[in-house]
């Protein structure tokens, strides 16, 4: 037979802030609950301890509204647009109506990506090295989508990754600015960057 350990004067008061608080299943359960040598005390009267009303609602009161437009994700060509003008204004401006013509191109087309990727690293610094400040990057627009395919793919691997490849290193320090060509360059199959001058 197990001895009861008398309880302590601050676990007797967490005991009673407890016992307070509970409502008890049945009468008898009540009495069991009572501490050690201490009588009978009288229950609380049911729903004694005041429960903060709800206040009516509706469900889906605070979700979001739907609408009817889906929000696509940005393209190459938005991220680009974003991004601010590091060259000249009047430069740029002449840039983006096609009146400067690039001093030199890579063609893309084909390339698996890890070929592209070392190819457009070569150019781009050999450009770089021979003083050229404009060059033209075609990279295609990417297959054309299959209306059958059960699961939508994003179209011009290339035409997504070339922009980031041109804003990492090694290339990040050569290139000053990146925007889509003029539709007589390659449209929106090619990216004309502008080169930094070398020190």
């Amino acid at each position: 037979m197990t001895r009861r350990r008398k309880l302590r004067p601050e676990e007797q008061e967490l005991w009673r802030q407890v016992a307070r608080t509970a409502n008890p299943l049945h009468k008898r359960s009540a009495q069991k609950a009572m501490e050690p040598g201490e009588g009978p005390k009288p229950l609380p009267p049911k729903n004694s301890v005041p429960r903060d009303p709800l206040s009516p609602f509706a469900l889906g009161e605070r979700s979001l509204p739907r609408t009817q437009t889906h929000v696509l994700p940005k393209t190459s060509a938005d991220h680009l647009h974003d991004t601010p003008v590091r060259m000249d204004a009047k430069a740029f401006t002449r840039l983006k109506r096609g009146k400067l013509d690039p001093e030199a191109r890579i063609d893309l087309h084909g390339m698996t990506v890890d070929r592209a990727h070392g190819a457009l690293i070569h150019f781009i610094l050999n450009a770089q090295a021979r003083g050229a400040r404009l060059v033209l990057v075609i990279t295609g627009k990417g297959q054309r989508e299959d209306p059958y395919d059960p699961m939508p793919r994003r179209r011009g691997v290339l035409k997504s990754q070339a922009p980031m490849w041109l804003q990492m290193p090694p290339l990040s320090g050569a290139v000053l600015q990146v925007s889509p060509a003029h539709r007589k360059h390659g449209g929106d199959g090619a990216y004309y960057v502008y080169l930094r001058r070398r020190r």
